[in-house]
């Protein structure tokens, strides 16, 4: 029995990996490694994962139906960590058939070899707090409304979460979708802020800090929600009242962090002060993010254990080394 993970030269599925073979699982791992980011920093992910026993690896696009079943052709795939997409609210204002090509079509294609292969018990695919758009109600819970995105990268995350529906609903198809808070940790993504700040403020280079300072975030360290992943695809959904197998959860830190109070532990972390650039909120961001964990916790005992106290001063290390910085 094999475990399929998508994206898995990314961020959070090249974690999700590694946490499959330790605990000794099989996985057949996928990923197109596009270069939206560095393509030197996913092949270093793949290649401590390459000599491990027990992983495989196909380079596959996702919105290549065709492709994605020759891929799993010889493996006895049981569940799916879908984690591939194209992600960032920003790249989406520049580039958005991008997001349509891997969060629509690729997040249908999943769907698709999911319906089509016999032995899949259970979907587990990666959505994003970025649903909840301008939602001013904290902390965001699963039952709030999410039909007003401020974002394309937003709107395809949603629209995600609408097909499994479709296809729980038709096919019978066990899914839990898992809107992610903010991700950081070692091996993150350049993209995110968490990374840029780190790296300008050791060049002693200006950071743009948007909405002046005026922002919250409910960072959640990699860790917490590697743990979460694998608790929820070990518990299978309960049908509701409908009968469908089907739920959306939220996984995060419960935690609303000030952007300014993020930005310091940073500081202290690289041991200097950042020069700043105070700048108006940029299209398609939100003010804040703040995730109610209380449904994953109670279905499959979910707990958020690192502070930012903690996982930065861990990123920061990671990336001085990564880097060859002292």
């Amino acid at each position: 029995m094999t475990i399929l993970v998508t994206g898995a030269a990314g961020f959070i599925g090249s974690y999700v990996a590694h946490a499959l073979l330790d605990r000794g699982d099989e996985v057949l791992g996928i990923d197109n490694i596009n270069d939206y980011y560095a393509v030197d920093l996913k092949l270093a992910r793949l290649e401590r994962l390459g000599d491990r026993a027990g992983f495989s690896f196909k380079k596959v696009d996702i919105a290549d139906l065709e492709a994605l079943k020759q891929s799993v052709i010889g493996h006895k795939i049981t569940k799916v960590v879908h984690l591939a997409a194209q992600a960032g609210v920003r790249y989406s204002l520049e580039n958005p058939m991008a997001y349509a090509q891997s969060n629509l079509v690729g997040h249908l294609a999943v769907l698709e070899l999911c319906r089509h292969t016999e032995d899949i018990e259970h979907l587990v695919y990666a959505s994003s707090s970025s649903v909840y758009g301008l939602n001013e109600k904290m902390p965001f819970s699963e039952e709030d409304r999410v039909d007003k995105p401020v974002s394309l990268y937003a709107a395809t995350k949603k629209s995600g979460e609408l097909m499994s529906h479709t296809y729980a609903h038709l096919y019978g198809l066990a899914q839990t979708g898992l809107r992610f808070f903010t991700v950081y940790g070692p091996w993150g993504r350049p993209d995110m802020a968490y990374w840029s700040f780190t790296d300008k403020i050791m060049r002693g280079e200006t950071i743009d800090i948007y909405n002046h300072g005026d922002m919250k975030r409910d960072f959640s360290y990699i860790d917490d929600i590697v743990a979460g992943i694998l608790a929820s695809l070990d518990t299978l959904p309960e049908p509701d009242k409908k009968g469908l197998r089907n739920r959306i959860f939220n996984i995060g830190n419960k935690r609303p962090e000030d952007l300014m109070h993020f930005i310091e532990i940073i500081e202290t972390a690289v041991g200097k002060k950042a020069k700043t650039r105070l700048l108006p909120m940029q299209p398609g961001d939100v003010y804040a993010t703040y995730a109610d964990t209380s449904a994953i916790e109670a279905a499959c005992g979910f707990e958020s254990k690192t502070s930012i106290e903690e996982g930065i001063p861990r990123f920061v290390d990671w990336y001085r080394g990564y880097n060859g910085l002292k």
